[in-house]
């Protein structure tokens, strides 16, 4: 399945002030540390635009023996939720990057400055192209609720210099415990790279709610070495009614 990517919804899944806390564990053994996302307004060459800022920092033991640092932004059009400029800066356990991408639908190029190395090349983009962080607020605002089990979503996200065709499989609807109470969730399975992080290809759950948000709730990574969760620990500045389960 691939989405029109020309007529996102109009209703936005989400909205300036948007902010989304996540508590990590390994290994669901202690508390790994916490990783925020925000959603800012802001304009770009006179039209409306989201900055959407992801932040994530390792604490306690595993800052000891794999500290991480990651900072990830994403810039994308209100109209299209198309991304023009993205920022990567990352060190994990010593494993750095410091990448800035600007995506230039005119020359359909995207210009990937690596100030790490001190170095700027052009790659071939499309229309359809998405960035890691932008693409889970676009597919956020696509309509999730009507997919049947098994169903695979398309999109092309432009990771690493390099066009990807990635692929989430949807599983299927659950009810699942929160620290807020039980909430209507939709489950899929992203296709990640297998390698340095992943175990395997199929290494990664999410959960995201079953409402008008789509605000990821859990999410579930085996690793090459443990397993990685992430739950939903606080949120504010939400679109829509967030709705839990309340038992009679």
């Amino acid at each position: 399945m691939k989405f029109d990517t020309e007529k996102p919804e109009k209703k936005l899944a989400f909205q300036g002030g948007e902010w989304l806390k996540f508590r990590m564990s390994y290994s669901n053994f202690f508390n790994a540390g916490y990783s925020t996302i925000e959603v800012k307004n802001t304009k770009n060459l006179g039209k409306d635009a989201f900055h959407i800022i992801g932040k994530g920092k390792s604490t306690g033991l595993l800052s000891l023996l794999f500290k991480v640092k990651d900072d990830y932004q994403t810039f994308i059009y209100k109209e299209t939720l198309k991304p023009y400029r993205f920022i990567r800066k990352i060190d994990e356990g010593g494993y750095t990057k410091d990448k800035e991408i600007t995506f230039d639908y005119d020359t359909k190029q995207a210009i990937v400055k690596n100030n790490k190395k001190n170095t700027e090349t052009k790659h071939p983009i499309n229309d359809e192209i998405q960035d890691i962080l932008s693409s889970l607020y676009f597919l956020r605002n696509q309509k999730l609720n009507n997919l049947k089990v098994g169903q695979e979503i398309e999109l092309l996200m432009f990771f690493d210099q390099e066009i990807h065709n990635f692929k989430l499989l949807f599983l299927g609807k659950e009810v699942i415990n929160t620290k807020f109470g039980k909430i209507n969730s939709l489950a899929f399975r992203p296709m990640v790279q297998a390698g340095r992080v992943f175990k395997e290809q199929e290494s990664v759950t999410v959960w995201v709610s079953d409402d008008d948000n789509k605000i990821p709730l859990r999410i579930k990574a085996s690793l090459a070495v443990g397993s990685l969760r992430a739950d939903l620990d606080a949120f504010k500045g939400l679109a829509h009614p967030f709705n839990i389960i309340f038992d009679n």
